[in-house]
């Protein structure tokens, strides 16, 4: 039986099909690390863990990225007012994230080789 996902592009259900059948790849964008989180930035990790589940057990692999965003608006305006670096705001609050996340086992669960990191652009 095909997987078949609702596409949020053509707002339809279709058949899932990865360019590569052999690995498909999965992107999810991370949250904007300018406070602790909260249940908005958990719903990603989780709902995305287990499709990685799924698709792994479908086809063996998965390329699977995920990112925590430090550079932003938000984040700027905090270490503004809060009169330190902007790593010391995306530091301490990407590491308040991980360990969150870690607490729900969701990132071992995805990766067991390496959990996501903070992109410096």
């Amino acid at each position: 039986m095909p997987l078949r996902l609702y596409n949020s592009l053509t707002r339809r259900v279709e058949a899932f099909a990865p360019l590569d059948p052999a690995c498909p790849t999965m992107y999810l964008c991370g949250p904007t690390v300018y406070n602790y989180v909260h249940i908005g930035n958990a719903r990603g990790p989780v709902v995305f863990d287990v499709l990685a589940a799924l698709l792994r057990r479908r086809h063996g692999a998965l390329k699977y990225a995920r990112n925590i965003t430090d550079v932003d608006d938000k984040i700027n305006a905090a270490a503004a007012a809060q009169g330190v670096p902007i790593s010391a705001v995306t530091d301490r609050f990407a590491a308040a994230y991980r360990e969150d996340m870690a607490a729900w086992a969701s990132l071992r669960r995805t990766s067991s080789r390496k959990p996501p990191r903070t992109f410096r652009r």
